[in-house]
């Protein structure tokens, strides 16, 4: 080894993960804003205070299962959707980067993994180490995500036709779903309080455990990126077998025993990349002969390129903000309560007659916004 280790060619530990640090932390930043934005919305139209702003439209990102009803009614009519059109953009930009670089959203871009993440960080000081579970016992866990998936799949792409998605679509539920999502949260019953603490203590001993064993978004990525032309390759004849790659991956990825990872796990976060000591062994590229490499900083230019293109795209085409106006939105803040905006039993209320005189919620001209993201 010693021998061997004189004719290869070192290299400096990368700073790759010291920029992915600051992406996530801005995009964390910017969901914090628009949260905060859409607080203060909602209360200035539920009467309590807050400030007469328009409703944020990147609060769409976070109601990924109407998101990808409206992708499925796009993709079968051609339409888009005019209630929450920013989450099908949203959704489509995360898809495209899953293609292109795997699960690239959840370790540069998504706030929960973001979170996920530095709970785990901060448990590994609190003891000493992460934890793993028992490799009899991961396996099954990790396809919990992948049934829940499963099960979003069926009841969306095979139980549900055109006029089942436009109905709910257009459904009182589906045009306050944010709304309903924040009350969720500043009304939380202690049973949930409960169950989220129980996944804050779970992530402080095993790291990343919700996006590892239960987020079925992270589940459909990680098919998706299986598709990906390029992956982690390792060139077995200049590896020094240090095993620093295995060690350094945060979801407890081999990379050192493969030639090619081809993990659902991998989310393209270059931590091994960067932490391999000899140069030229361990690349993002199309295939052991391909010239492209993929550094941290392209990685990084790629993603956020494709991200802000992609919604830029829905701004500029005038399908980013809501066709629900502000006094629509506005009568239904103050009738919350009424049970139309109640989701039983996987079905939503239909529209009564007082509201009937709108034109439909995905036909009706846009009002006239400002800018907010």
């Amino acid at each position: 080894m010693e021998h061997l280790s004189k004719h290869i060619a070192k290299r400096a530990p990368g700073n790759g993960q010291q920029l992915r640090f600051w992406i996530q932390f801005a995009f964390l930043l910017l969901c914090l804003w628009i949260g905060a934005e859409f607080i203060l919305w909602y209360y200035w139209h539920e009467g309590s205070g807050g400030i007469a702003l328009t409703r944020p439209p990147g609060v769409e990102g976070f109601l990924p299962i109407s998101a990808l009803m409206s992708l499925w009614f796009t993709m079968q009519t051609g339409e888009i959707h005019g209630v929450h059109p920013a989450g099908l953009f949203i959704l489509l930009a995360i898809i495209l980067m899953s293609v292109l670089l795997k699960k690239s959203f959840c370790s540069w871009f998504c706030p929960i993994g973001t979170l996920s993440e530095n709970i785990g960080e901060f448990g590994k000081k609190l003891f000493g180490r992460n934890f793993g579970v028992w490799r009899w016992l991961d396996y099954p866990l990790r396809s919990l995500k992948y049934l829940m998936l499963a099960f979003l799949v069926y009841v969306v792409f095979f139980q549900m036709d055109v006029p089942s998605l436009r109905a709910f679509l257009d459904s009182p539920y589906n045009k306050v779903a944010d709304v309903k999502m924040l009350l969720f949260f500043t009304d939380i019953s202690r049973f949930s309080l409960a169950v989220i603490g129980l996944l804050i203590l779970f992530s402080l001993v095993i790291r990343n455990f919700w996006c590892r064993y239960l987020c079925p978004y992270g589940a459909l990525l990680g098919f998706l990126g299986l598709f990906s032309p390029f992956r982690i390759t390792r060139n077995a004849d200049s590896c020094i077998d240090c095993a620093k790659c295995s060690k350094v991956c945060p979801n407890r990825i081999a990379v050192d025993k493969v030639k090619v990872v081809m993990s659902d796990e991998c989310t393209s976060c270059m931590a091994c990349v960067d932490a391999c000591p000899v140069r030229d062994t361990l690349q993002i590229k199309a295939s052991k002969r391909g010239r492209f490499e993929w550094t941290p900083r392209r990685v990084a230019a790629a993603v956020v390129l494709l991200f802000v293109s992609v919604t830029g795209v829905a701004m500029l085409t005038g399908n980013w903000h809501s066709s629900v106006s502000e006094q629509e939105f506005s009568r239904r803040i103050k009738d919350i309560d009424n049970p139309i905006y109640q989701h039983n039993q996987g079905s939503a209320p239909s529209e009564p007659e007082q509201f009937t005189s709108d034109p439909p919620a995905g036909v009706h001209p846009r009002h006239e916004i400002n800018g907010n993201p």
